[in-house]
């Protein structure tokens, strides 16, 4: 267990923080491309050898609330993620990526745990992730690892359990968002952006860079729809600024990428880009996310960028889900697994992949869970269950009327997964259906998730954020 939040201040930030921000605020205006990549040309022995390094660092990169098909590298038209779009063109880009929840705090249970939401018991907002769940901070930390978490989702706080592992767990220092930010995004509810959690990772990095780190950095400023003028190339409705903030997000990480290149750190860092949900916009009535488990909130980007650059990169076209993050990555760098997993290591198929050789696994069935009164006290649960088999996917939700509906799509000749099929295929329809029901009856290895009582000045930040919590 790490030490308690008032313990772990962060005395070293607080001198260089302001210097640094200010720096940012003027470099991360100019988007700047087509620089040579210095990593030198990797192999798929040099990803087998990355369980061997000692000098080896691990960047995890939260991209909140970013989904899959808005990007280029899986099939966009729009140019909103170049530096993302790099970063995958030489490493490995997953293809068909799925989260296990559409809200922040399941989903991110889910991911760090590597338990579906049945398994974590991290369904409503008063749940906490229990003392007895092993999460990866706490791995990197027993091997030596400096640990390092940098949060701005209120989902994610350390009263809710995420903070184990991390010697350092914080929201970073609330600084002024430029003038030119503010004015461009009338949705900004946060005294600070994700150019002060890049400027206190490289504080971090200045003052604790040359020991071995497992850093992690959520950034926000999607969920915000925040952008500026020169992110602002797609347009002015709800779903172009939606872009033109994705595009914004790529040019931070840029920034960061440039930075950790500068200072060395690209040939010894494996970097670790995911994404917690998606995000809807009107394509079956309904926007935003937290609501329902459909394709545009569930299905995410995933890539893995060595300290090596391969050419070409890596399309992993395999089913894969975020429960499968952990399992692979500490599995690549030499670390043992978490004790119970509903996840995989996916090592083995990467290295298969990267020699050429034909990998003949089927895909995992794979589930996505909301809890539709997630937020609504003393409610009944509502459980709205995706099941993911193949190309099929089958729904199930509470409709406005508190009844239950279900719906079977087929991402083969519908990729959107529009057109509903359970009339015409009632034996696929059952078939998932029974699967969703064995699922539901999964209980946690730890019993019920402890719970704790959220004062009203959390819950209006946490309603701050945009969520409905009565």
């Amino acid at each position: 267990m790490s030490k308690p939040f008032l313990d772990r201040r962060w005395p070293w930030a607080l001198a260089a923080l302001a210097v640094t921000l200010a720096f940012l605020s003027t470099i991360l205006e100019v988007r700047v491309g087509g620089d040579v990549d210095r990593r030198p040309k990797g192999t798929a022995d040099d990803i087998a050898r990355l369980a061997e390094r000692d000098d080896l660092n691990v960047l995890f990169i939260l991209i909140d609330t970013l989904r899959a098909d808005r990007l280029g590298m899986y099939g966009y038209e729009r140019d909103t993620s170049p530096e993302l779009d790099r970063l995958a063109a030489s490493g490995v880009r997953f293809e068909r990526h799925l989260s296990q929840s559409s809200w922040t705090k399941s989903s991110m249970a889910s991911l760090w745990t590597g338990l579906n939401p049945v398994r974590t018991g991290i369904t409503r907002y008063d749940d906490v992730i229990p003392d007895q769940a092993e999460l990866p901070a706490e791995i990197f930390q027993r091997a030596g690892f400096r640990t390092v978490g940098l949060y701005r989702n209120g989902w994610v706080a350390p009263t809710f359990g995420f903070d184990q592992g991390f010697e350092i767990y914080v929201r970073p220092l609330s600084t002024p968002v430029r003038r030119s930010l503010r004015v461009e995004n009338q949705t900004l509810t946060s005294k600070s952006t994700d150019e002060g959690v890049v400027a206190a990772a490289l504080e971090f990095l200045r003052v604790h860079g040359d020991e071995r780190w497992f850093l992690y950095l959520h950034l926000m400023d999607l969920h915000e729809y925040l952008y500026d003028e020169e992110s602002a190339l797609f347009g002015g409705d709800y779903s172009d600024i939606y872009d033109n903030s994705i595009r914004w997000t790529d040019g931070v990480i840029r920034v960061l990428m440039a930075h950790l290149a500068d200072r060395g750190y690209s040939d010894n860092t494996l970097v670790v880009i995911a994404s917690d949900h998606g995000e809807a916009f009107r394509e079956r009535g309904l926007e935003g996310h937290a609501r329902r488990v459909y394709r545009e909130t569930t299905e995410v980007p995933l890539m893995l960028s060595f300290p090596f650059r391969l050419e070409p990169g890596i399309v992993f076209d395999a089913r894969t889900r975020n429960v499968d993050i952990w399992p692979t990555v500490l599995d690549l760098v030499g670390l043992p697994a978490a004790g119970e997993s509903d996840g995989r290591s996916l090592r083995a198929d990467l290295l298969a992949r990267a020699r050429g050789e034909t990998v003949a696994k089927p895909d995992p069935m794979a589930f996505a869970h909301l809890d539709q009164n997630w937020g609504r006290r003393g409610q009944e649960p509502v459980e709205s269950v995706a099941v993911v088999d193949e190309a099929l996917r089958y729904v199930r939700a509470g409709d406005s009327q508190g009844r239950m509906a279900e719906q079977l799509f087929d991402a083969r000749d519908d990729p959107e997964e529009l057109h509903d099929l359970s009339e015409e295929r009632p034996e696929e329809l059952a078939r998932l259906r029974q699967a969703a029901d064995r699922h539901l009856q999964i209980t946690p290895p730890w019993g019920e998730a402890p719970k704790r009582e959220i004062e009203e000045l959390e819950l209006n930040q946490l309603r701050a954020l945009g969520y409905a919590i009565p």
